[in-house]
């Protein structure tokens, strides 16, 4: 069994302690994540922070080489991080939205990231003088990832960090710590002491991050409860954040569109990576014209869907990851049908002899079931009829969340105008939950502060100072 090592200045950092993180398939342990405590915690700031000075030095084009680098390496060791992916987390690992999936996805992030530039703006030139605008680097940046995509939303919070000349300490999940320690040993062999550097171990840890004052920055993804938690504690030395917090996505189908043809596209938006996604679908309105035929084609199609261990030939779909977002799903599903949701497909379970939750599929009439109300981070969906255009877009937007959501109908100009009045970061039009490294992605309302990908999510990564002459 392999034990895993944290980075701290390029160099293994051993702890006293470790921990057993467990395959969420078969409940067996599949290594040894170190334990870090609150002295290695202050070590590896502290060598975040030594570094920062000369890595901020570096002349941008030549980070951008060293992203180009680590992308390559991700590439090559990409096979041996979605088995530690599928080992820790559970998704598939051939799925065509599975572990190798997250890989690609990590690399494409990496190549793209590379590729963006920070010009300096000029925003006078005259005879009054010229003014430029410059963008310089944070300090020292801490990550902060969940359990779902260990990896890539490792790259997101990682990658435009470094390019924009931060140095980064990283923390991830105590579920799914393994794979992300090991990617960041294979960027220590590419990068300068101290660039980025890894700590794991309990949430305690995630609180003294926070509350550090020797990070500059947060970049946290995970739920809305503890990202306010992390705002709170930041406020201290006035951290700059950024925070991807819950969702509770809707999606709504018009009655022009053909049940059969967006059944796939429907499913796979609600139940990518088993419905563990912030942007996955949560909730679906579906016109009363074709609520029916529509609730007939999602179960037709969910039913085709293999789900199984990670390593099982054909399956698509793992279990969900850990007992306590088990329990979630299964109270809510309960609470759903006690509430008057009809089980069109799966349904809650009465004994719990594993994390492997079916695919289940809850027709819906009140928008105050608990199963629309909350988010349920797993593989169960509410389907809620409407009448008219104007409660569906009152019914998506009675949330306090405001991630995604996504509009489904033949006609894109009517579709477009609903998708102007839907409250969240990202509207998708016959389609859900697609993103790309060059669109920036965030949430309003309770969904979060701030947004990554693209040029506006490396800005967010440096502070602004301007220079008369």
């Amino acid at each position: 069994m392999t034990t895993y090592s944290l980075m701290s200045g390029g160099e293994k950092l051993a702890t006293t302690d470790t921990f057993s993180v467990i395959n969420p398939s078969t409940m067996a342990t599949v290594g040894e994540s170190p334990k870090a405590t609150a002295e290695n915690l202050n070590t590896i700031i502290k060598e975040a922070k030594k570094a920062f000075s000369s890595w901020s030095a570096v002349p941008y084009a030549k980070r951008q080489q060293y992203l180009t680098q680590i992308a390559d390496a991700l590439e090559t060791h990409s096979q041996e991080l979605a088995n530690i992916i599928t080992q820790e987390q559970g998704k598939p690992i051939g799925a065509s939205l599975g572990s190798m999936f997250e890989m690609g996805g990590a690399v494409a992030w990496t190549r793209y990231t590379a590729s963006l530039e920070l010009p300096v703006k000029v925003l006078q030139d005259d005879a009054n003088g010229r003014i430029e605008l410059h963008r310089r680097p944070i300090g020292v940046v801490a990550s902060i990832t969940p359990w779902n995509w260990p990896v890539m939303i490792a790259i997101w919070h990682i990658i435009p960090a470094i390019l924009a000349g931060n140095t980064v300490v990283c923390k991830p999940s105590p579920y799914t710590p393994l794979s992300t320690l090991r990617m960041i040993e294979i960027m220590n062999s590419i990068l300068p002491k101290g660039v980025v550097n890894s700590i794991s171990g309990g949430d305690e840890l995630g609180a003294a991050i926070s509350d550090h004052p020797d990070i500059d920055k947060i970049v946290f993804t995970g739920s809305t409860e503890t990202g306010k938690k992390v705002m709170s504690s930041s406020a201290k030395n006035l951290k700059h954040l950024t925070l991807e917090l819950g969702g509770n996505d809707a999606g709504i189908v018009l009655g022009d569109c053909n049940p059969d043809e967006i059944a796939p596209g429907l499913f796979w938006g609600a139940f990518i990576n088993n419905g563990q996604t912030c942007a996955a679908m949560k909730r679906l309105y579906v016109h009363r014209s074709i609520y029916n035929e529509v609730c007939d084609s999602l179960t037709a199609f969910a039913k085709s869907v293999k789900m199984g261990d990670g390593f099982a030939e054909g399956a698509e779909l793992g279990p969900i990851q850990n007992k306590m977002q088990f329990d979630i799903v299964n109270q809510l599903v309960k609470t759903s049908i006690q509430q008057g949701g009809k089980v069109l497909l799966g349904g809650a379970l009465d004994s719990e002899d594993s994390l492997f939750f079916p695919i289940t599929l809850v027709a819906v009439e009140n928008n105050e079931n608990a199963l629309v109300q909350n988010e349920q981070f797993g593989p169960a969906l509410p389907i809620i009829p409407f009448d008219t255009v104007e409660e569906a877009i009152k019914l998506a937007n009675d949330s306090s969340a405001g991630l995604g959501g996504s509009v489904w109908s033949n006609d894109k100009v009517s579709a477009a105008e609903i998708a102007g009045q839907m409250e969240c970061g990202t509207v998708w039009l016959n389609k859900h939950g697609t993103i790309q490294p060059n669109a920036p992605f965030g949430g309003v309302k309770s969904s979060g502060l701030g947004v990554e990908f693209g040029e506006e999510g490396l800005l967010a990564n440096t502070t602004i100072q301007c220079i008369f002459s």
